[in-house]
């Protein structure tokens, strides 16, 4: 799958915030891989032609498999702070070019996925999901 995308958007992570973010980059034709942890979700995805894999988007390897080499961008839009910061930290070493947009669910956490590399960070206090997107489209 790696081979064939480029210029895309990952989104990690098909919750409330990760649907939203999908659904409206689907609406501006933006080109999309969708990792998620739950298989019966990427298994719906696959079914309707949108780009899904399965495992654990904190895996160097799963991150290569969705192509994060030549990704544009990454959001980082799991319910998991920890998750969050490991799947940032991971984005940013295997593509130090990448925009990486997050969300936090704790303010304190917003300085720390900084520094790790999210170049925007998303708290709940925000629409998170019209946030993401409005970073992750900058210039298209």
């Amino acid at each position: 799958m790696a081979d064939e995308l480029s210029d895309h958007i990952i989104v990690c992570g098909y919750g409330l915030v990760g649907e939203k973010i999908v659904d409206i980059l689907l609406q501006h034709n933006i080109e999309i891989v969708v990792i998620d942890s739950d298989k019966a979700k990427t298994d719906m995805l696959s079914e309707r032609g949108i780009s899904a894999i399965f495992g654990d988007a904190t895996s160097s390897k799963v991150l290569k498999a969705a192509g994060i080499e030549k990704a544009r961008a990454i959001a980082v839009a799991m319910d998991d702070d920890a998750k969050n910061l490991f799947t940032v930290i991971t984005a940013r070493s295997l593509n130090d070019k990448i925009v990486i947009a997050t969300r936090a669910n704790d303010e304190f956490l917003k300085d720390k996925l900084k520094e790790a590399g999210a170049k925007f960070v998303a708290t709940p206090n925000k629409s998170a999901s019209d946030e993401l997107f409005r970073e992750l489209t900058k210039g298209v």
